[in-house]
């Protein structure tokens, strides 16, 4: 008899949509609304909003009779009342700690809710109470999302890169929770990893051939915003002098002077010549031929102070006294005209076998934003380089079939490199490159 009278309960409750009926009694009405919450519950479609902005909470009716009571309820608590024939609005605001205070607006003509100012605090389920009159349910769940961060992409590798090598990256988020991080490749997804309800932060890995001329970007989203950090490779991963398709550097000995030739002999339509230096182009020279004015800078950290003369005749550089400090990109522009230079300096040092040397990079620290790589250019091989945007240190001890193995160590502070128990077969020429 139990399972009978559990099918005959089910049956009435389908049925009773189908009948005809006239006017209900206030018992049919409440159980009417009761049904009514049940399938508000099953058919919630939850709203979705951004921490600060605000949200209406639609209450489906287009007026309120003079009998109507209007409640809304969040956590079992109630937030506001509103009686219509008193025309008496209450709001709770000090329930809960106090977290909407300030955020409640109440329609008097429709009983739809606006929360202000919103916050994760305020996500959860409210439910809208008619009675009085009809009696009727309604359920709205809100989930609040904070705004997201711009992804940061960052490079893994210490070294330069030649044209037909690799480039290993990292885009990363800290503190986001309910997203998901992504690369692309132009429209192309390409991978993607996703964070749960907890703050936690996110890396998503990624190898680029550096000839790829394709378009990438790390975006990361929730349903309903997102953020996107387009890839610049050529600054991530900037070129070494040593590739075929690159400039040949120009190469002096420590302690000489170098010049950088302009490229004229005569200011024919020359109104400005800049000489800049390292991958920030900090302006260390320029020549105003109209104001027949030369200017010259001390650079990052006064490395250049008392060093730098302009040729007033030509606009080329001359470097005195160079160290290795001097050593790296430099651009020189005419008239918004770019040309790009590199210059490499050269140290002579004799050691006998089994003994160490240190091939000293003649900087006293390195800056945060500095790439140190030391090329052994016999073979054009990388051994060992430092970025420290990421504080990373790279050494190749199986390059050159393992000759290094055991034998490099690179200060991470100055980017000096050792190389011990030496042998006949590590003579030659030792290339640093400082980008910085």
């Amino acid at each position: 008899m139990k399972k009978m009278f559990l099918k005959l309960v089910l049956f009435c409750l389908c049925l009773w949509g189908l009948v005809g009926r006239g006017a209900l009694t206030p018992k049919d009405q409440l159980a009417e609304g009761q049904r009514a919450t049940m399938m508000n519950l099953i058919n919630a479609k939850p709203l979705s909003v951004m921490e600060g902005d605000s949200v209406t909470l639609n209450s489906g009716l287009t007026k309120i009779t003079d009998d109507d009571q209007i409640e809304w309820i969040f956590l079992l608590i109630n937030l506001v009342e509103f009686n219509k024939r008193d025309d008496r609005i209450t709001v709770y605001e000090d329930v809960l700690g106090g977290r909407f205070r300030d955020r409640l607006k109440l329609d008097k003509q429709t009983g739809s809710l606006t929360i202000t100012n919103i916050t994760t605090e305020h996500a959860g389920s409210y439910r809208l109470r008619r009675t009085g009159g009809l009696y009727s349910s309604k359920i709205i769940s809100v989930s609040v999302y904070t705004r997201l961060p711009v992804p940061v992409i960052s490079s893994t590798s210490s070294h330069c890169f030649s044209s037909s090598s690799s480039c290993s990256l990292v885009c990363s988020v800290v503190n986001v929770s309910h997203v998901t991080l992504s690369w692309y490749k132009g429209n192309s997804l390409l991978s993607s990893i996703s964070a749960s309800d907890l703050s936690i932060s996110l890396s998503l890995p990624l190898e680029v051939e550096y000839q790829d001329k394709n378009s990438y970007s790390c975006v990361l989203n929730n349903p309903i915003s997102n953020q996107t950090q387009h890839l610049d490779i050529s600054q991530l991963c900037p070129k070494c002098s040593g590739d075929s398709n690159d400039i040949i550097p120009v190469i002096v000995k420590v302690g000489d002077s170098v010049t950088l030739n302009s490229g004229l002999t005569k200011f024919r339509n020359v109104d400005l010549i800049q000489w800049k230096f390292g991958m920030k182009d900090t302006l260390i020279a320029e020549m105003n031929i109209l104001a027949g004015k030369v200017t010259v800078y001390n650079g990052p950290d006064g490395r250049f102070r008392g060093r730098l003369n302009v040729d007033h005749q030509t606009g080329s550089l001359t470097i005195t006294n160079t160290t290795n400090e001097h050593s790296g990109h430099y651009r020189k522009e005419i008239n918004g005209v770019i040309e790009n230079m590199l210059l490499a300096t050269q140290n002579e040092i004799s050691v006998k076998k089994g003994d160490s040397v240190t091939l000293n990079s003649d900087v006293t620290e390195m800056m945060n934003d500095d790439l140190i790589q030391w090329t052994y250019m016999n073979e054009n091989a990388f051994i060992a380089g430092i970025y420290k945007p990421t504080n990373s240190i790279t050494v190749y001890e199986d390059a050159l079939d393992g000759r290094f193995r055991d034998r490099l160590k690179l200060n991470n502070q100055t980017g000096s490199l050792t190389i011990t128990n030496i042998t006949t077969q590590h003579a030659g020429s030792y290339l640093l490159l400082i980008i910085g």
